[in-house]
């Protein structure tokens, strides 16, 4: 007959098993090919167009800062290298294509998330996934701290009377969104969906329109702007090529966030982020390849205080409302393209948290599938950015974007790998899509990095190495527990043993009833005891507590143990370290009673007692410790 009982219908929530040291969380299975999409947990995840509104503003957004990170590293060769804008945002966008078909098949084969970590773990080693992890940590964060201090930068061009306060509305800009997350990824889907679509929607608007000019609406924008193009030259070396071909590849970052989340999709979880990752690559190829079109065609100079999608709009639509609307759509999608991070950092920690990489709370999923502790801790690791560096957008771009390069090459290594041991059909072309893509995105985080090593890019290079020895220490520590603690081996069978509880008590309560019903419940023996002092104003306590107990007479003794000093811990464990060395074979149970309070305000008026002989104890002794929380009823108003 078996032994072990179930329950007649399934809890709503599983019990917490991520409590037990060195034993990962219980993974919850999600439906992600087939079946219908009907369960308890459908409403709260995404649909293809909610995912393309909460994980692809990252990468939207970059369509304001890409094309003008090109033009910048060209404009030192004047006119003629800005030429060459096209050619560059054309090999950007072929990579695009490659990382869009890479992520594609990614997603297919990992449906339970991760992206670069998954892949590297699976095909290049327990080391690789840890560093393409590291640094998508590290970009997931300076993603939000980057995102909100542009949107905030473009606030204050505006207003300049808010500059001084920039810190604040970055933290203030941050916390609305972290608070909008932790009511779940689709809500956050929904509350964006609207600000993403007009954003799409002014950039596509401004293109075309800006496709049937013939010359520009107006330059009211840059005029009385000095420019920064350099003097005329004849001829750009490939250096120059290659560091524009870099620059620009930020537009890049954000298109590995879907792979990462497929779990937050619904049924068919797989096939929908697919769809997903492809219309994100069909937009943001789209926009990128136009805006350079348009610079080509305007014949568009970079100057000081004005970006380029600012002239661009103001050479295709005029500057009239229209203008505007580009402008504020582009503000407020800089401010909220944060909002990828959170959607694919917290499945990632809770995948490391499955592996013992992180703790096991990253894990743990509350109410509408919310990984609630990876959104606070991203949101506090922002915050500390957003305070360090004074909210200045320059002081976190050169810190930018190095960290997805790595994770895109290993993904793409991963890739190959994975093409030359399924060995499919057309295999051999996957794996020369993939090893391009991993050999191009390989030579832009070794050139991003070296050009902006000086301008801080050092802390990632050393940031990264840290990081990844951290998820190694708590690998080993939950190694250790692990071992202590048998996980893997049947342990032996329950023996029955003698069991002591000891109870300290300091007077005579309600809470002192309730702890001896759970002792006596619990034990064969028990025994209170009670800490007393020499000093004469602690004497009177010390008699009525021995006449009430007395008095009560509860049919369990109360054990006096005397303390010449002040200490309240250190003379119960010295009693039960004592005790155990003369009752051998006997288990010792110490129950410490405590209150719980009606409100979380009146727990800083207690005296932590309870926490006191706990630590004692726990230092001291190998006694189990039992704390007895007895919670105590609001008062009713009358």
């Amino acid at each position: 007959m078996s032994m072990v009982s179930r329950p007649d219908s399934r809890p709503e929530e599983p019990p917490d098993t991520a409590g037990r040291a060195g034993e990962p969380p219980a993974a919850r299975t999600t439906p992600t090919d087939s079946g219908p999409d009907s369960g308890p947990d459908a409403r709260h995840r995404l649909t293809a167009l909610q995912g393309l509104a909460a994980l692809s503003l990252d990468a939207m957004a970059s369509v304001a800062y890409g094309p003008e990170s090109i033009v910048l590293v060209l404009a030192a060769a004047g006119g003629y290298g800005l030429g060459f804008t096209l050619p560059v945002t054309l090999a950007i966008a072929a990579l695009l294509a490659v990382l869009v078909a890479s992520y594609r098949q990614v997603i297919a084969a990992f449906p339970d998330g991760g992206g670069s970590y998954a892949v590297a773990k699976t095909h290049l080693g327990r080391r690789p996934a840890l560093v393409a992890a590291a640094s998508l940590v590290l970009d997931y964060v300076l993603n939000v701290a980057v995102s909100v201090t542009a949107g905030t930068a473009a606030l204050t061009s505006a207003f300049p009377a808010l500059y001084a306060d920039r810190v604040a509305i970055c933290l203030a800009v941050l916390v609305l969104i972290t608070v909008i997350n932790l009511r779940g990824i689709a809500d956050s889907a929904k509350a964006f969906l609207v600000p993403t679509a007009v954003f799409i929607g002014a950039i596509l608007a401004m293109i075309v329109v800006g496709l049937l000019r013939d010359a520009p609406a107006s330059t009211a924008t840059a005029d009385g702007h000095p420019s920064v193009l350099a003097g005329n030259a004849t001829a750009v070396g490939a250096l120059l090529l290659l560091k524009a071909f870099a620059s620009g590849c930020s537009a890049l970052t954000g298109v590995e966030a879907v792979a990462n989340a497929v779990p937050s999709f619904r049924a068919p979880a797989a096939r929908r982020a697919q769809r997903t990752e492809v219309a994100l690559g069909a937009l943001l190829g789209v926009m990128l390849i136009g805006l350079s079109v348009l610079i080509g065609r305007f014949h568009l100079r970079p100057v000081e205080g004005v970006t380029v999608l600012a002239q661009l709009a103001d050479a295709s639509l005029g500057h009239n409302w229209a203008f505007y609307v580009v402008q504020f759509a582009t503000m407020v999608l800089l401010a909220l393209a944060a909002n990828t991070s959170f959607g694919g950092l917290p499945v990632l920690m809770g995948l490391l948290a499955r592996d013992n990489h992180l703790p096991h709370v990253f894990g743990l999923k509350a109410d509408r599938q919310v990984h609630r502790h990876g959104v606070l801790a991203l949101a506090a690791a922002a915050a500390a950015l957003l305070v360090l560096s004074g909210g200045d957008v320059n002081a976190l771009v050169p810190l930018f974007a190095i960290g997805v390069f790595v994770g895109f090459t290993l993904c793409q290594a991963g890739m190959v790998r994975h093409w030359r041991r399924a060995r499919g059909a057309g295999w051999r072309a996957r794996a020369a899509l993939n090893g391009l893509g991993a050999l191009l995105t390989g030579v832009s985080a070794v050139v991003v990095t070296a050009t902006k090593f000086t301008a801080g890019a050092w802390l990632i290079v050393v940031a990264l190495p840290l990081l990844v020895v951290a998820f190694e220490a708590v690998h080993r520590a939950y190694g250790r527990i692990g071992e202590r603690l048998g996980l893997g081996r049947v342990p032996e069978p329950p023996q029955a043993a003698r069991s002591l509880v000891v109870v300290p008590v300091s007077h005579l309560s309600l809470l002192t009833a309730e702890a001896l019903n759970a002792a006596v419940s619990l034990g064969d023996e028990v025994v209170a005891v009670t800490v007393t002092h020499g000093d004469p104003e602690d004497r009177p306590a010390a008699e009525a507590l021995r006449r009430d107990w007395e008095l009560w007479n509860p049919g369990v003794e109360l054990l006096e143990l005397p303390s010449a000093t002040r200490s309240v811990g250190r003379p119960v464990a010295d009693y039960v370290r004592a005790l155990a060395a003369r009752r051998t074979g006997t288990r010792i149970t110490v129950l410490i009673p405590e209150a719980e309070p009606a409100h979380l305000w009146q727990r800083l008026l207690q005296n932590q007692r309870g926490a006191v002989v706990a630590h004692a104890v726990r230092r001291d002794t190998d006694a189990v410790i039992c704390r007895l929380r007895f919670r105590l009823a609001r008062a009713s108003r009358t």
